[in-house]
C-alpha cells in the first residue's frame, strides 16, 4: 500500500470510529443527579418494568407457579404448531442473557456501588420479570408460520403486524424495520465480537499465551466459530437441543462454585446480607449516595436481562403452543434465572468474601474481581471461572446468531438465502472478534441492542390492551380448565 493509500485509509478508519463513538455517546447520553450518572436508556427500560409490573397486576407473582408447571410440561401437547418446548425455548433465551455481564457485569456494579448495588439490581430484575412477560407473549401470538413447519416471531412481527391492526401501518414497517437492523448490528458485536474476545483473553490467560499473540487469539476463534457454526446450521432446533444442555450445566457449575465460597466464608454471610441492604438505603463513601446506589444496581440489572430489548421474544417465538400467553409465563422466568439467581450469586461471592472492598483486587477487571473472590476459597477455583466464562460466552453467541438471523430473514422477506448468508458472516465476525481491537466497535454494538428497546418498548405500550386482553382471557381458560393439564 502506497504512503498516500495509507493515510487515507487511516482517516476512514478515524472517520468512522468517530462516528461509531459520537453514535454510541448519544445511545447512552447521561443525567446527572447528585453526582451519579444515570443514562437515559436505563430510565426507558425500568419506566417500562414497572408500567407493565402494575398494568398487569403483579403477573410476574401471580403467574410464577403456573410458569413452573408449563417448563415442567404439565400444558405441553406435542402435535401444537411450533420447533422447541417450553424447556428449549427458555434455555434458548436464558443463554442469550447468561453472559460475561453476569461475572464482570455485576462485579463492577459492586465495586462502584458498594454491597447496597446488590438490592436495587434485584428489584429491577423483579420488574424486568414483567416486560418479558408482555414481549413474548406478543412474539407469539403474531408470529408467522412457514410451510415446512418452522416459525419466525418476535418484534419485528409484533410490530409491523400488531400495530397495523390498531390502524398504523406505517409506524409499524418503520419500527419493525428499525429494530431488525438494531438486531442484526447488535448480534454481530456486542452478542458474537465482544464474546469471542473476552472468552479467548480467558483463554489465553490460563494457558499462560501473552495477550498480544494475534496468532493464537484468531487460532480459538477459528475454533469458536467451527463450533458455532457447527450448531446454527440446523436452526433454532439445533441451537436449541444444545442450549437445553449447556444452560443448566453452566448454571449449576457456576452456582455451585458460588456456593463453595459462600460457604467457605459462612460467618460472614449476616454480615454481607446487613451490608447489602444497609447500603441500598445508607450507603457510606460511594459517590452520588442513595440515589448513585440506586442508578449502577439498576443499570446492571436491565444490561445483563435485557428485559424490553425484545431480543428473547424471537427464541420465545419458535415455541410448541396454540396459547401465546402460556410462552409469556414462561419469559418471566428468564429474569429471575439471569437477574435474581445468577446476578446474585455474583454479587453474594464478591460481598462475603469482601475483595469488593479491596482495590487491587479487580485493578479495574470485573472477571479479575470475582476471580479474586474465588481465590480466596481454593487457589485453582478461578479456572473454574474460566470455564464458566467460556460457556456463558459460547451459549451467547449461540443464541444471538438466532436473533440476527431472524432479523436478517425479516428484511428480506423471511428469505431462508438470506438467513444462510447471515450464518456465514456471523462465524467469519467470531474470528475477528477474538483478536480484534473492538472498542469503537463493541460501543457500539452494545448501543445497538439497547437502541433495539426503543422501537419495541414503543410497540408494547402501543399494544398493551391487546396484551391485557390475551393474558386475561388465557387466566380465566386456566381457572376454569378449558385449557387444562395434560394427563
Amino acid at each position: 500500500m502506497s504512503a498516500s493509500a495509507e493515510v487515507v485509509a487511516m482517516t476512514f478508519a478515524d472517520s468512522f470510529n468517530a462516528v461509531l463513538d459520537k453514535i454510541t455517546e448519544i445511545v447512552f447520553y447521561s443525567v446527572t443527579i447528585n453526582g451519579a450518572e444515570l443514562p437515559l436508556i436505563v430510565v426507558w427500560l425500568i419506566v417500562a418494568a414497572v408500567f407493565f409490573t402494575i398494568y398487569l397486576g403483579f403477573l410476574n407473582v401471580r403467574g410464577f407457579k403456573h410458569a413452573i408447571d408449563l417448563v415442567r410440561g404439565q400444558y405441553s401437547k406435542p402435535d401444537d404448531a411450533g420447533e422447541v418446548s417450553h424447556f428449549q425455548a427458555l434455555a434458548t433465551a436464558v443463554s442469550g442473557t447468561v453472559g460475561l455481564g453476569n461475572i464482570a457485569g455485576v462485579a463492577v456494579a459492586i465495586s462502584l456501588g458498594g454491597p447496597g448495588a446488590t438490592f436495587w439490581m434485584i428489584l429491577a430484575g423483579f420488574l424486568g420479570m414483567s416486560t418479558k412477560l408482555a414481549e413474548c407473549t406478543l412474539g407469539v401470538k403474531y408470529r408467522h408460520y412457514h410451510p415446512d413447519g418452522s416459525v419466525s416471531g418476535g418484534p419485528m412481527y409484533y410490530l409491523r403486524d400488531g400495530v397495523a391492526k390498531l390502524g398504523l401501518p406505517g409506524l409499524g414497517k418503520v419500527l419493525a424495520a428499525a429494530f431488525a437492523v438494531f438486531c442484526i448490528l447488535g448480534s454481530l458485536g456486542g452478542g458474537n465480537m465482544f464474546q469471542s474476545n473476552q472468552a479467548t483473553l480467558q483463554l489465553l490467560d490460563v494457558a499462560g499465551v501473552d495477550e498480544s499473540n494475534k496468532g493464537a487469539a484468531f487460532a480459538i476463534g477459528g475454533v469458536f466459530a467451527l463450533l458455532v457454526g457447527l450448531v446454527i446450521i440446523g436452526g433454532i432446533k439445533s441451537i436449541a437441543r444444545v442450549t437445553e444442555k449447556v444452560v443448566p450445566f453452566m448454571a449449576v457449575l457456576y452456582v455451585t462454585a458460588c456456593l463453595v465460597v459462600i460457604f467457605g466464608n459462612l460467618e460472614n454471610v449476616p454480615t454481607a446480607f446487613g451490608q447489602i441492604v444497609s447500603g441500598a438505603f445508607t450507603p457510606e463513601g460511594i459517590a452520588g449516595g442513595f440515589i448513585g446506589v440506586l442508578i449502577v444496581g439498576f443499570q446492571r440489572a436491565a444490561f445483563s436481562n435485557e428485559a424490553g430489548v425484545g431480543s428473547a421474544s424471537i427464541a420465545h417465538s419458535a415455541v410448541k403452543t396454540e396459547e401465546p400467553s402460556t410462552e409469556g409465563h414462561v419469559a418471566l422466568l428468564e429474569p429471575f434465572i439471569d437477574t435474581i439467581v445468577i446476578c446474585t450469586m455474583t454479587a453474594l461471592t464478591i460481598v462475603i468474601t469482601g475483595v469488593w472492598n479491596d482495590p487491587e483486587a479487580a485493578d479495574g477487571d470485573g472477571v479479575r474481581l470475582t476471580s479474586s473472590a474465588f481465590e480466596t476459597v481454593i487457589p485453582w477455583f478461578p479456572n473454574v471461572l474460566a470455564l464458566a466464562v467460556v460457556l456463558f460466552a459460547l451459549s451467547t453467541m449461540l443464541s444471538w446468531s438466532y436473533y440476527g438471523m431472524k432479523a436478517t430473514g425479516y428484511l428480506f422477506g423471511d428469505n431462508a438465502t438470506a438467513e444462510n448468508v447471515y450464518k456465514v458472516v456471523f462465524c467469519i465476525f467470531t474470528v475477528l472478534g477474538a483478536g480484534a481491537a473492538l472498542d469503537s466497535v463493541l460501543g457500539f454494538s452494545d448501543a445497538a441492542i439497547f437502541l433495539m428497546s426503543v422501537p419495541n418498548v414503543i410497540g408494547l405500550y402501543l399494544l398493551a390492551r391487546v396484551l391485557k386482553r390475551e393474558l386475561t382471557g388465557y387466566r380465566e381458560r386456566v381457572r376454569t380448565g378449558e385449557f387444562a393439564k395434560v394427563t
